[in-house]
C-alpha cells in the first residue's frame, strides 16, 4: 500500500450531514409549495447545490430566473450552515476515525473529495481537519460529480496517481466520478444503490487496513 491514497467523500461517509441538507431543502420547498420527500433527497446526494436546486425545481415543475435561483440557493445554504455550525465530534460516523488513523499510521495518504463548500467548517466542527493530507472541495473545483474533477484534484494534492487511489463514496454520482477518474471505488451504503462500486460496505466500521489490502488484491483495475 506504499505510494497509495484513500480519498473520502464527507457527507454520508465520515459524518451524516444528509439529514441537515434534507432539513434545509425541506424548509425551502415548504416555502415554495413543493412536495419534497426523503426519497427525493436521495437524488441530491453527491450533487452540487445549484444542481440540487435544479432537481428540486424540476420536481415542483417551477421555472424561475437565475437571480431567483441564487437567492434560493443562498437561503438554503444559510439554513444548512446554521444546522452544521452546531455539529460536534459525536457526529462522526462509527469506525471512521479508527480507520483513517490506521491508514495514516501505515503512511497511506488520506484526502477529502467533496462537492460541499462547507467541508472545512464541518471538518473543523467535528475536530478532524488536521487528520487529512489534503481537502479538495467545492471551494476549489468547479465541476460536479459524476465529473471526476474533485477526485483528480485530491490525487494531485497528495501527489498520488489516480490508479493508486481508492475512493470511499455513498452516492451514485460519486461512485461514477471515482470510476471516471480511473480509481477503485468502495461504496458506503446500500449495495443495491451503489452497484457500480467495486466493493460495498454499510459503513467505515466494516473497514480496516487488512480488508482494504485484500480488496485491492482481489480487484485490479
Amino acid at each position: 500500500m506504499q505510494s497509495s491514497a484513500c480519498i473520502f467523500d464527507l457527507d454520508g461517509v465520515i459524518v451524516d450531514t444528509a439529514r441537515y441538507h434534507f432539513l434545509a431543502w425541506k424548509r425551502l420547498t415548504d416555502q415554495l409549495g413543493i412536495h419534497f420527500t426523503e426519497e427525493d433527497n436521495e437524488r441530491l446526494k453527491g450533487v452540487s447545490r445549484m444542481a440540487s436546486l435544479e432537481i428540486i425545481l424540476e420536481i415542483g415543475n417551477k421555472k424561475v430566473d437565475e437571480s431567483q435561483k441564487q437567492e434560493y440557493a443562498t437561503l438554503k445554504n444559510n439554513w444548512y450552515i446554521d444546522y452544521i455550525s452546531k455539529m460536534t465530534p459525536d457526529e462522526i460516523l462509527p469506525g471512521s476515525l479508527a480507520f483513517i488513523k490506521e491508514l495514516k499510521n501505515a503512511n497511506i495518504r488520506v484526502a477529502i473529495g467533496s462537492a460541499s463548500k462547507n467541508t472545512p467548517m464541518i471538518l473543523e466542527r467535528v475536530g478532524i481537519l488536521e487528520l487529512f493530507d489534503a481537502v479538495a472541495d467545492g471551494n476549489i473545483v468547479r465541476k460536479a460529480k459524476p465529473d471526476p474533477e474533485v477526485f483528480i484534484k485530491a490525487a494531485e494534492m497528495v501527489g498520488i496517481k489516480p490508479g493508486k487511489c481508492v475512493v470511499f463514496e455513498d452516492a451514485v454520482a460519486g461512485v461514477q466520478a471515482a470510476l471516471n477518474a480511473g480509481m477503485m471505488c468502495i461504496g458506503v451504503g446500500s449495495s443495491k444503490i451503489l452497484k457500480e462500486a467495486h466493493f460495498v460496505v454499510s459503513g467505515l466500521n466494516e473497514m480496516n487496513l487488512k480488508k482494504l489490502m485484500t480488496i485491492k488484491k482481489d480487484i485490479r483495475l
